[in-house]
């Protein structure tokens, strides 16, 4: 499972979230999104940990905490929904 941390300052980095994250166990990965067009992040990440026991003390201490100036928000990333690419659903047909 992994951490959905978002609410980030658009500075920081993958080093840094790691080292704060290390503070409650041993951080597997980090993933920090960044837009298609800009390159510029998107303001949150995804943080994988050793264990559940460590993810749950990270989102515990820091959901919440102030960091760089933005109060986090920290939690059990949900899985990835499933689905086409969304929208209104308009075709061809509709429009007679």
């Amino acid at each position: 499972m992994s951490i959905y941390v978002g609410n980030l300052s658009f500075e920081a980095t993958e080093d840094q979230i790691t080292e704060v994250f290390a503070e409650y166990g041993k951080v597997s990965r980090v993933s920090l999104p960044t837009d298609r067009e800009t390159g510029r992040p998107r303001g949150f990440a995804f943080v994988e940990m050793e264990n559940e026991s460590e993810e749950s003390a990270a989102i515990e201490a820091l959901d919440g905490a102030e960091w760089m100036g933005r109060d986090l928000k920290v939690n059990k990333a949900r899985p990835r929904e499933s689905g086409g690419a969304g929208g209104g659903g308009w075709n061809r047909r509709d429009r007679r």
